[in-house]
């Protein structure tokens, strides 16, 4: 493959909401992956489960049972990275809360990516019962946004 389509095709990825591009071209092929500068570690689990093995074994089965409760049902992932927003402006009502019956094709946030606002459908219908981003937060590709029941 030619440098020249190599570098236009870098360029497309990075000014676009996809995070892998993967091309093959007679017997050669190329795969351009986008990583962000800030991937920060992001914690799933409530902080008393990590404490959770100091405690005497009586007080641990029931925190580790606790745990998977939290998170039980279809977890929303977020398709881009971006800045998540939970409402169309920053005076309005939120898209969704936590107990509330949601539709598919329902919107649940929104999702900024290079100055585009990108609105998240439900992909299932159900209830919410957890939304794992705070309003303004960066998000990354494939990071758990909401749990569904």
């Amino acid at each position: 493959m030619d440098l020249r389509k190599l570098k236009t095709l870098i360029d497309l990825v990075a000014e676009s909401g996809i995070a892998e591009l993967e091309i093959t071209e007679g017997e050669g092929k190329v795969r351009i992956v986008k990583f962000s500068q800030a991937v920060q570690p992001v914690a799933y689990a409530p902080a008393p489960v990590a404490a959770a093995p100091a405690a005497p074994a009586a007080d641990v089965a029931p925190a580790a049972a606790a745990a998977p409760a939290v998170a039980e049902g279809h977890t929303v992932k977020s398709p881009m990275v971006g800045t998540f927003y939970r409402a169309s402006n920053p005076g309005a009502a939120a898209f969704v809360q936590v107990g509330q019956s949601v539709k598919e094709g329902e919107p649940l946030c929104i999702i900024e990516a290079m100055k585009l606002l990108n609105e998240i459908e439900a992909d299932k219908t159900g209830v919410i019962q957890a939304i794992l981003v705070e309003n303004g937060e960066p998000v990354e590709y494939g990071q758990p946004l909401f749990v569904i029941a």
